[in-house]
């Protein structure tokens, strides 16, 4: 089973050349100014997150025009627009822009609507070298007026050198505080040159993988973590589906006690 692989950057729509996972799917859009891409969004509930450049996103009889701004993912908070089932969409872009569409099976009824930069939280995961920051941009805790049936969504920012994810941790089943939930990241790195190492894992298997910029990887189960060259930062939209919005994992024995001394290198400023 194959669960990392590489997204083309082409003109249009990029797709997974392979998916193990049964709800989660993702599309990378490019678009050049004044292109567009148009498409249903089925039976499926999209979150189409602007990565970087500006866009007019036409979807359900609403327009939202001109939303975007941020360079790249790297120069600050994205705007995104939520896709519900049954509706048709354009993409245009307004200037260059490259667009994530992470995609869920969803029976929830409601209209599109749009998640604006002072919307996303932001915040700090971890401590020292497993030190992180994060935007969360669908969750049921921080987005809590944002409908979705499945979809949530975020973002991680992982400095030179760090660890993120770290301790592993899964969430492969609804079960003593852990909750199932698909989840895939899909990654940038600054400079585009550098990379990365993911590892993900079970009881039958281990994958260790070099992250460069545009790799998707896709976890319909297993621990995960991940670590940056130093020299390099790194980035990834994170997103996850389940039969729920509550999270709740389970951190890997073997490494999960590091969890507890973040609270005292934090008190000592790492």
């Amino acid at each position: 089973m194959t669960y990392f692989t590489a997204l083309s950057t082409a003109s249009g729509i990029n797709t997974l050349n392979t998916n193990p996972c049964n709800l989660l799917d993702f599309q990378l859009i490019n678009l050049n100014d004044g292109e567009t891409v148009s498409a249903n969004t089925g039976e499926r509930e999209i979150l189409a997150v602007l990565l970087g450049g500006k866009a007019t996103v036409n979807v359900g009889g609403k327009s939202f025009a001109h939303i975007g701004g941020r360079p790249n993912v790297f120069s600050g908070k994205p705007y995104s627009v939520y896709m519900p089932t049954g509706a048709n969409y354009t993409l245009t872009g307004i200037g260059k822009v490259e667009i994530a569409l992470v995609s869920a099976p969803s029976d929830l009824q409601t209209e599109p609507y749009l998640i604006a930069p002072d919307q996303v939280v932001d915040g700090r995961w971890g401590a020292a070298n497993f030190s992180r920051k994060f935007h969360k941009i669908l969750t049921q805790d921080s987005q809590p007026d944002c409908p979705a049936r499945r979809l949530i969504v975020g973002e991680t920012f992982t400095p030179s050198g760090n660890w993120s994810t770290y301790p592993a941790h899964k969430h492969e089943k609804d079960d003593d505080g852990e909750a199932f939930h698909e989840e895939m990241y899909f990654f940038k790195v600054a400079p585009s040159s550098g990379f990365g190492i993911a590892r993900h894992y079970g009881d039958s298997y281990e994958d260790n993988h070099t992250v460069r910029d545009n790799t998707i990887l896709m976890m319909p189960h297993g621990y995960h973590t991940y670590v940056g060259a130093p020299g390099y930062n790194s980035y990834y939209l994170w997103f996850l589906a389940g039969d729920h919005r509550i999270q709740g994992v389970s951190a890997d024995p073997d490494t999960g006690w590091v969890n507890n001394t973040v609270p005292m290198l934090r008190e000592l400023g790492h």
